[in-house]
């Protein structure tokens, strides 16, 4: 049961208030230290926890580096927190600033979190002190004291973004698919001696929508923008505001929110670190931030990022030895952390066996969060999955029995939406390939729109051998399944051993609903097998209109069987293969795209085979230096290289350098790929996440290069959404969307959707 959400405002310095179970309060105290406001707000409660967060209000002279202390009543113990340092010591707790938000100007806020244990009762604190001074509520000069709020400080800012010019349908369109109501996305990014302003076209509007940008109050276009939706405002001071608004039949909308600025040409969201442990047999662990995916988590219309923390000691599923607890976090892209979701001892880390899928299943407007989950695992309201106590790790640190679930999270408080055993349940680990505990649990998962109108969540198990892949929808507030396919079913067997370590998702049929990719054997709309090429497991695919000159989409694939092709580039729909190169051992790596004018459509390489080849499998020229990650970065609409740490142009000569992350890692070792790459924010161009060399933040690209081709986002395509939500699934992959986009492109089709 969700705690109640009822409210309560009183005056710390003179009251203490008691929290009862099942309730939730604020309590404005009368500042800290002369000149200040603290607001207190217990956010949620459980039995035996509680969550809450805490606002300090400056009302007096600047203060750099602040620690506000306060006294506990009834033994409550503080026991995890965020965007501060928290220590307990008895009764008396105090919180420190952290680097980035220990300045607060006169009227500047800082804000922090935390979780914590009570048992009885849960009083709040009665006063609190800022850096040894008590709370008196009033500026120093004995201005008027601002009074106590009767209704606490909302946990999410509302939106600044007004809403579309044109609302949302009460009735969708017949087959359109439901996709975010997202805002203009707008960034201002420092490109040489101005700025390059960049926002999104929706897939909504029409050709004939055009746009007028404003630096401050000043707008910097002479006609209304009707290309490309960006603009390079030379000779603009850096850190320059910007909004833009819409032209819609000469008559100019409302403002955007205003751009974020990427002044460096990169934008840090400060991330919360958690604390390292130690294993059973002694070993020390620490954590760096690992995968990330996004999410409209509160319905503003702007994403926020969803990001897995991985300890030093994950593990392939081939390797023995216990690892530390995998953690989930959601950040707005300002850096503040709305929840942490522990997934517990019973949750193996390791880039095989957490995939979380972020995406709106239930079409309110805000995104949900999903993933495996097993006893021991809480929510981001401290809500406990099953035995708090219960620890199925084996001598060998892998977790081979006890309970599996499936649960969809609240996106934006992380509390329990709705959990059901997970689908498909181990059974007898060696039916999936061998005794030790490697091939069991091999998890893929996905989103698709498997009715063509609303997302369905997939998740799988197994592809070596037997793969078992169910469907799921949430709606109402409820998981429900949707169908099963299982290898070892009648009529399935072609399916056996066909799965990748990834999965794609794809309207191959051209019916408007999405089909599993699942390696070498694609699944339809419905649960069934639509076909199987039988050529077996691999460790990277591409899906998408690879072959503009051909009706449809494509596939290329990389194999490891030594029996089968190294790489086959097929049919989407039948799985014909149109072109393969011979049986070369394992080959490891591939990509295909048009990173190349001098020849039609994509280009296709991969780590076991010699030269680039074009669509229908000629050798073209000189192989790529790097086969991993894909960006369009520059103007062009040919798309480029991106490998580890940079950003690299395509020649037949060789490499040109476009970007080098600065003070950023790649992740999953020699897999070299970004916390996400995708088109988040701005133009079409896509942005690159990094994690920060120490993980104290995430680290955004945008490109600085302004395009002249017009594109709506591509978050409004749906196979490029949903691929942006499989995109961590184990061995990530680049996302393509369901249209060519590169040299000599087409217009760009209107998208089939309607937003919420």
């Amino acid at each position: 049961m969700h705690p109640s959400r009822q409210r309560l405002t009183l005056l710390a310095a003179s009251t203490a208030a008691v929290v009862v179970a099942g309730t939730v309060g604020t309590v404005v105290a009368s500042a800290a230290a002369v000149g200040c406001r603290v607001d207190y707000q217990v956010t949620n409660q459980w039995q035996g926890g509680f969550g809450a967060n805490v606002t300090i209000t400056n009302l007096g002279d600047p203060v750099n580096g602040w620690t506000l202390a306060w006294s506990y009543a009834a033994g409550q113990e503080v026991s995890q927190a965020w965007n501060a340092t928290v220590s307990q010591s008895g009764a008396q707790v105090s919180a420190r600033n952290v680097d980035y938000n220990g300045a607060l100007a006169t009227n500047g806020t800082a804000s922090f979190g935390f979780n914590a244990s009570w048992t009885s009762s849960n009083p709040a604190p009665a006063s609190f002190t800022l850096n040894g001074v008590t709370c008196t509520g009033a500026p120093p000069t004995g201005d008027p004291t601002t009074p106590a709020p009767t209704t606490p400080p909302p946990t999410t800012p509302p939106p600044t973004t007004p809403p579309p010019t044109t609302p949302p349908p009460t009735t969708p369109p017949a087959g359109a698919k439901q996709l975010e109501n997202l805002d203009r996305g707008l960034v201002s990014v420092r490109s040489g001696n101005g700025n390059l302003v960049s926002w999104r076209l929706l897939g909504t509007e029409t050709s004939g929508v055009s746009f007028n940008l404003y630096r401050g109050s000043t707008r910097v276009n002479a006609n209304p923008i009707t290309g490309a939706t960006n603009y390079l405002d030379s000779g603009a001071a850096a850190g320059s505001t910007y909004t833009v608004r819409a032209v819609v039949g000469g008559a100019e909308q409302a403002a955007s929110a205003p751009a974020l600025q990427f002044a460096n040409g990169y934008l840090d969201v400060p991330l919360q670190v958690p604390a390292g442990g130690t294993t059973p047999s002694g070993e020390s662990y620490t954590y760096s931030a690992n995968d990330a995916s996004v999410g409209d988590l509160n319905g503003d219309g702007s994403y926020e990022i969803v990001l897995k923390w991985d300890p030093s000691n994950a593990k392939d599923n081939s390797q023995s030895g216990y690892t530390g607890n995998v953690y989930v976090d959601a950040y707005t892209l300002t850096g503040t952390r709305l929840w942490r979701i522990d997934l517990g001892r019973n949750i193996r880390a390791g880039a095989h066996y957490t995939q979380f899928q972020v995406y709106d299943y239930d079409g309110d407007g805000r995104a949900e969060v999903a993933m495996k989950t097993a006893d021991g695992a809480r929510s981001g309201t401290g809500q406990l999955i099953g035995s708090s106590s219960a620890d199925y790790r084996n001598s060998s640190g892998y977790v081979l029995s006890g309970p599996e679930y499936l649960t969809m999270f609240n996106g934006q408080t992380g509390a329990i939406a709705s959990t059901v055993n997970y689908d498909p349940p181990r059974g007898t680990v060696s039916s999936w390939g061998d005794s030790y505990g490697n091939r069991v649990d091999r998890f893929l998962a996905g989103t698709a729109y498997l009715d063509g109108q609303r997302p369905s969540l997939i998740m799988a198990r197994g592809y070596y051998t037997r793969a078992v892949i169910a469907a799921w929808d949430f709606r109402n507030g409820a998981l429900t399944k949707r169908w099963t396919f299982d290898s070892n079913s009648s009529g399935n067997g072609a399916a056996a051993g066909q799965g990748n370590h990834q999965l794609s998702v794809a309207d191959v049929d051209g019916d408007g609903r999405q089909e599993i990719v699942y390696g070498a054997a694609t699944i339809d709309d419905n649960g069934r097998l639509l076909y199987s090429t039988g050529n077996g497991h691999g460790d990277a695919m591409h899906v998408g209109d690879l072959d503009p000159g051909r009706a449809g989409l494509e596939v290329f694939k990389v194999d490891e069987d030594a029996s089968k092709p190294s790489s086959w580039f097929a049919d989407a729909r039948t799985g014909q293969i149109l072109w393969s190169t011979p049986a070369s051992g394992d080959n490891g790596r591939g990509v295909s795209a048009d990173i190349w004018a001098g020849s039609p459509g994509a280009e296709s390489w991969s780590a076991a085979v010699s030269g680039l080849a074009n669509t229908r499998g000629q050798n073209v020229g000189r192989k790529p230096s790097s086969t991993n990650f894909l960006a369009w970065w520059d103007g062009d609409p040919v798309r480029e290289l991106l490998d580890a740490t940079r950003i690299d142009k395509y020649g037949t000569g060789g490499e040109t350098r476009l970007l080098d992350g600065s003070g950023v890692a790649s992740n999953n070792g020699t897999k070299s790929t970004p916390s996400l790459s995708g088109d988040i924010l701005g133009d079409w161009r896509e942005e690159v996440i990094w994690r920060t060399t120490d993980s104290r933040a995430l680290r955004i690209y945008s490109t600085p290069t302004p395009t002249s081709t017009r594109i709506y986002t591509l978050m409004h395509d749906p196979q490029y959404r949903v691929a942006i939500a499989w995109q961590n699934t184990a061995y990530n992959q680049p996302p393509h969307p369901g249209f060519f986009i590169g040299d000599q492109m087409a217009g760009p089709p209107t998208p089939n959707i309607y937003l919420r």
